[in-house]
Parts: structure tokens; sequence; C-alpha cells
């Protein structure tokens, strides 16, 4: 893919994290202390993300684990 856009690796590498900086409003430029934050803060992003889903599909497995087994009426 780097050679179809006549980038180096490390460019297009360069560009797609700006990007997922920028896409969650991160800081892209500075002092290394920024940087470094950054990076922690869209790792913790990563993680918050995984575990929201983790969360979500839990929560549909259960609402239809209460659907397909209903109270007896006894």
């Amino acid at each position: 893919m780097c050679a179809d856009l006549g980038v180096s690796k490390s460019a297009l590498q360069a560009w797609v994290a700006k990007a997922q900086y920028a896409k969650h409003g991160l800081p892209t430029s500075g002092d290394a202390e920024t940087m470094r934050a950054s990076a922690q803060a869209l790792i913790r992003i990563r993680e918050l993300v995984m575990e929201n889903e983790v969360l979500r599909r839990a929560a549909a497995y259960l609402s239809q684990a209460n659907l397909k087994f209903p109270k007896c009426l006894c």
C-alpha cells in the first residue's frame, strides 16, 4: 500500500497515528510529555471502547435470556 501511495511506511504510520489522535480530540504535536500523555489517553480510549462493547453484548444477551424463559404461572 505504501508503494501505491508513493510514501514510506513510517510516513503512512505517522499519518494514521495523527488521524487517530485528531479523531479523539487529542493533540497531534507538542513536546515529548504531551505526546506520551496523548498516546496513553488513546490506549485508555481503546480499552473503554472494548469494555463498552463487552457490556453492550452482555446486556443484549441477558435481555434475550429473560425473554426466552418466562416465569412459570403455576
